[in-house]
């Protein structure tokens, strides 16, 4: 059985194939060990994922990593909601993605 693969609206996130990837995945796993996750999902899907904004726990897992410094804002699909958690760190190490500039 395959688990649902969801995409967080708003977050642009380094590909999983650099040393920023790996990190994000790394602090994603042990963000969200243990912890009830839900989704508000759009109804879109992007590559078979489906894309919503996700808690932990009452807590925006997007907000949560875009301040620890491990992703971005995706203002285009954001509207700008995350813009003011990016850490100078990430903005100046995570290379934004083309189609979220």
């Amino acid at each position: 059985m395959r688990a649902n693969l969801y995409r967080l609206q708003g977050v642009d996130a380094p590909e999983l194939n650099t040393r920023s990837g790996k990190d994000a995945r790394r602090w994603m796993v042990s963000y969200l060990a243990g912890k009830s996750v839900e989704c508000q999902l759009t109804g879109e899907r992007s590559y078979d994922r489906w894309i919503g904004i996700c808690f932990a726990e009452g807590v925006d897992i997007g907000g949560a990593v875009i301040s620890a410094g491990h992703a971005l804002d995706r203002r285009r699909y954001s509207g700008g909601r995350y813009r003011r958690l990016e850490t100078p760190a990430a903005k100046s190490r995570i290379r934004r993605a083309r189609y979220c500039r």
